[in-house]
C-alpha cells in the first residue's frame, strides 16, 4: 500500500492530510515518469491544476484521484477505497465554509493552513496581526479597507477574525510568535480608547503560553524586514514543507521553494534579534496604556 496509508496520513487535520494526498500523489506520478501535462490529460484539466492538487491548494475530486491512481498503476480496489476515505476527509469543510461569501477565495488556503500549523511566526508592519487583534480595532480595521461596507457585512468579517483567535486558547493550539513594529501601535494614540482596548488585548494573549510577541522599536531604523510584513507556517507532519505567505491588496502568494521559506526564515531570525524582547515589549505596552 502506498504511504497515504500511513499513520500520520490517518491523524492528520483536513488540510495537512491534503497536502499530504497531494504529496503523494506526486511521488506516484514521478516514479512511472508522468508529466504533469499528461496526468492533467488524464483527468481533463490543465497541468496548472495537477501543480495546485499536489500542492494542497485545491479539493480533491474522487473522480479524478480515481483517474489518476490508476494512471499511475494503483488499480487495487481496497487501496482506491483508502484513497477515497481520505480525500473525504480531506475535503471536510473549515468553519469558515459559511463565510466563503464575505472572504476572498485567495484567502481561504491561508485560514486552512493557519488551522493546520504547528507554529506560526509573523511580521507586521502597519497593523496589529490578525490573530492578535481586539474587537473594536478587528472593526475599525475592517471598516477602514472598504467603507462602502454595509454594517451587517461588516460585523460577519470581525466575527470571522475572533473565530480566528479561538485556536490560541486550545489544547493543541500552534505557537505564534508574532514581531510588530512599534509605528503600528503609535498611530492608535489618536484614538485612546482603541488604544487601551488594543494594548490590554495584546497583553492578555501575550500571556498565554503559546504566543509570543515582541516589538520592533521606532529607534531600530532599518532591518530586514523593510520589504514588508510576511507569515512563515510549519507544520507537524514530516511531508509538509514551511509555506510563506504574503498578503497583498487584491491576492495573496504562498511559496514553498526552499530557498524562498530559508530566505524569510533568516530574516525573520534576524527580526526577532533586533526587536525588544518579550519582556521588553511588555513594558512598552504598559507604558502606552499608562499614557493612553
Amino acid at each position: 500500500m502506498s504511504d497515504a496509508g500511513g499513520d500520520d496520513a490517518l491523524s492528520a487535520d483536513p488540510t495537512a492530510l491534503r497536502i499530504i494526498l497531494g504529496t503523494q500523489l506526486r511521488r506516484l506520478r514521478e516514479s512511472v515518469g508522468i508529466t504533469p501535462q499528461a496526468a492533467g490529460n488524464a483527468i481533463r484539466a490543465s497541468h496548472a491544476k495537477i501543480s495546485r492538487l499536489e500542492l494542497g491548494r485545491v479539493g480533491l475530486k474522487e473522480r479524478d484521484v480515481v483517474d489518476l491512481l490508476g494512471l499511475y498503476g494503483v488499480t487495487d480496489a481496497d487501496e482506491q477505497r483508502h484513497w477515497i476515505g481520505l480525500v473525504r476527509r480531506a475535503n471536510t469543510p473549515g468553519w469558515w465554509q459559511s463565510y466563503s461569501d464575505i472572504l476572498p477565495s485567495w484567502f481561504e488556503p491561508y485560514l486552512r493552513l493557519e488551522q493546520a500549523a504547528q507554529v506560526i511566526r509573523t511580521y507586521q508592519v502597519q497593523l496589529v496581526p490578525g490573530l492578535l487583534q481586539s474587537e473594536p480595532y478587528a472593526r475599525a480595521v475592517t471598516a477602514l479597507a472598504d467603507d462602502r461596507e454595509d454594517a451587517n457585512e461588516l460585523e460577519r468579517r470581525v466575527h470571522v477574525r475572533m473565530t480566528r483567535q479561538k485556536l490560541l486558547a486550545e489544547p493543541d493550539s500552534p505557537t505564534l510568535w508574532a514581531v510588530v513594529e512599534e509605528a503600528a501601535l503609535r498611530r492608535l494614540t489618536d484614538t485612546p480608547s482603541l488604544l487601551r482596548s488594543q494594548v490590554e488585548h495584546l497583553l492578555t494573549l501575550s500571556a498565554l503560553p503559546a504566543v509570543t510577541l515582541q516589538v520592533m522599536p521606532l529607534q531600530a531604523g532599518g532591518h530586514p524586514g523593510a520589504g514588508g510584513p510576511f507569515t512563515i507556517l510549519r507544520f507537524a507532519e514530516a511531508d509538509l514543507p514551511d509555506v510563506v505567505y504574503l498578503e497583498q491588496l487584491t491576492s495573496s502568494l504562498y511559496l514553498d521553494k526552499r530557498s524562498d521559506v530559508e530566505r524569510h526564515i533568516q530574516v525573520m531570525d534576524r527580526i526577532c534579534v533586533q526587536a525588544r524582547t518579550p519582556e521588553a515589549s511588555t513594558d512598552l505596552l504598559h507604558g502606552l496604556l499608562r499614557s493612553a
